[in-house]
Formats: structure tokens, C-alpha cells, sequence
């Protein structure tokens, strides 16, 4: 793959890797600095990606690790005036029951979640983005479909 052509696919891409950052990460500006280092490490190393057609997924398991590093990074304690923050500026959003039931599942489960119905990726290319199995995706859609289920019928 060319820069040239790795740049497309970046451009092609943008939102696919905001869903997945914004899936690991609440923070918009991380997100933005997962995805900045993700397309900098994307470039720097071209050369590791052997097919071409494996493009995206490569592109977005950088993404996926990058997320990652941030949140080793930022297991700190945070200040109460900004805890506050946060919590007047959640209480001011509108989230539907859905979208706040799948905030509440476990990252790996509200991941694939993401990449299944929001990105429209296969199992198969889930597993391999996450390093596991297809039947380990089909578990946790299963598991999460039923928690989501029970959950909004809890709601009612």
C-alpha cells in the first residue's frame, strides 16, 4: 500500500475510527489524540502491512491500541472540580435507554458491540481485530443483546 493509498483509506475511515475511540474512551479530545497517534503510527509503519486488503483492519487495531495506551495512561486521580464538571455535564446530555444501556456494558462487550451494529464489521474481521475467536464475538453479542434486553424491560 502506498502512503497515497493509506491516506484514502484514513479519509474513508474517519468515522469508523471515532466510533471505536469514542467506544473506549469518553473523552472526545482522547479520542482525538488516539486517532492522531494511530494515523501517525499508521504511516510510520506502512511497511508492516502485508495485504492490502487488510487495510482497515489494521488501521483500526492501531486505533484500538492506541485507546488503550491512553487509558494506562490516565488511571489517576482526578480533581473534584473536574469530577463535578463531568457530572453536571452528563446530567445535561439526553441519552436514550439504549445508548445508555450499552454504555454500561463491559468494554470488550460494548466494543464488539460498537463494530457489529454501529460499524457493520463481520465476526469474523471482529475476531481478528480483537485478537480472539468467532465463537467469543458470537458469546458476547449474545450476552449483550440479553443484558440490553433485559435491562430496557426493566426500564419500562
Amino acid at each position: 500500500m502506498t502512503k497515497e493509498q493509506l491516506g484514502n483509506l484514513i479519509i474513508l475511515s474517519e468515522e469508523t475510527m471515532y466510533h471505536v475511540a469514542k467506544t473506549l474512551l469518553r473523552n472526545d479530545a482522547d479520542c482525538a489524540d488516539a486517532i492522531q497517534e494511530a494515523i501517525v503510527k499508521a504511516f510510520s509503519n506502512i511497511h508492516t502491512l502485508h495485504k492490502d486488503s487488510y487495510g482497515k483492519t489494521w488501521l483500526i487495531r492501531i486505533v484500538i491500541n492506541e485507546c488503550y495506551m491512553i487509558m494506562r495512561r490516565e488511571k489517576k486521580l482526578i480533581s473534584l472540580e473536574e469530577y463535578m464538571q463531568e457530572e453536571r455535564a452528563a446530567e445535561e446530555r439526553d441519552y436514550s435507554d439504549l445508548y445508555e444501556a450499552i454504555y454500561r456494558l463491559p468494554e470488550e462487550i460494548r466494543l464488539t458491540v460498537t463494530l457489529y451494529y454501529l460499524e457493520g464489521y463481520r465476526v469474523k474481521e471482529i475476531a481478528a481485530l480483537m485478537e480472539t475467536t468467532e465463537s467469543t464475538i458470537k458469546n458476547r453479542l449474545a450476552r449483550a443483546r440479553a443484558k440490553i434486553k433485559s435491562e430496557l424491560e426493566w426500564a419500562k
